[in-house]
């Protein structure tokens, strides 16, 4: 009884997954690739435990250790990233509101990448930057927990509106070489605040993240940033140590945490300037 309860609960989510690819952002190519669940029972189980198992698959096969991508290939066996993608849009408006802090993030950051992977490999040919696809993230849709929702309204309106965790910027990846690195297996929610701390690390620690130079009393962040420096103020707020203005000194006492004994010390003495780094919008593919 509580199966065929679950289920027609469900079956309104059937609806918009099913109209998706009729909007003005979707191709023809779209519609023929997309993945219909009708098996019920496939459907039941979304209610009942979100799966990532389709999604780790597609991350093992396709994502390197650095975090890039073989959009190619990807693009030439997407059923399981398809499959996944619409599994995101049967789970309900009140199971997703059942979940934790952790299975929400879990779920949204997973989603927001996958839609990402999903836009690159719906261009034929592959665009050379995400920037390169009209409406990525304003416009172009995908069912999410029973509702349409923009790459921009999972990341602004939700992710950054309804959690305070600016780790998330370390965790969302944007498909560009000076993103943080896409990590090659799911969030879980188990796992979450620890696969969050890695990626801050291996974000700073990379090329594109974090740079001091001593020798010329400059720090370079990335631009993310700069680009949303008032998410760290909540939690990393401070005045008497680091430099710059009070979004920029978040930012360094965030960041110091990640960071070994001397460079530490060197950000809270404040003796530098500090500027940003370039942001490099090409297609974080493999090569």
């Amino acid at each position: 009884m509580k199966r065929l309860f679950l289920l027609f609960l469900l079956l309104p989510a059937l609806f918009p997954v099913a109209s998706c690819a009729n909007t003005s952002d979707f191709s023809q190519e779209d519609t023929q690739n997309s993945i219909s669940l009708e098996n019920s029972t496939d459907i039941v189980a979304v209610a009942e435990s979100f799966n990532y198992q389709d999604y780790a698959e597609v991350l093992k096969a396709y994502v390197s250790d650095r975090g890039l991508v073989n959009y190619e290939a990807l693009q030439a066996n997407r059923a399981k990233l398809d499959k996944f993608n619409q599994a995101l849009g049967l789970v309900t408006p009140s199971v997703y509101n059942s979940w934790s802090e952790a299975e929400k993030l879990a779920f949204l950051i997973n989603a927001y990448n996958s839609f990402t992977l999903q836009s690159i490999i719906d261009q034929n040919p592959l665009k050379k930057s995400i920037r390169d696809i009209p409406g990525v993230w304003r416009r172009r849709k995908f069912e999410i927990a029973g509702e349409s929702k923009t790459l921009d309204n999972i990341e602004h309106d939700i992710l950054r509106k309804e959690f305070n965790e600016p780790r998330i910027h370390a965790a969302l990846v944007c498909a560009a070489i000076s993103c943080p690195p896409l990590r090659n297996e799911p969030y879980l929610p188990e796992t979450i605040d620890s696969q969050l701390d890695d990626q801050v690390r291996k974000f700073i620690a990379g090329s594109y993240g974090l740079k001091i130079e001593r020798s010329r009393g400059r720090v370079y962040l990335s631009s993310i940033f700069k680009w949303f420096g008032k998410d760290w103020l909540p939690s990393y707020r401070i005045e008497d140590k680091f430099t710059g203005n009070s979004k920029q000194k978040a930012v360094l006492n965030f960041i110091s945490q990640y960071l070994n004994e001397s460079d530490r010390e060197y950000l809270e003495k404040g003796k530098y300037k500090v500027s940003y780094l370039d942001y490099d919008w090409s297609l974080n593919k493999q090569n």
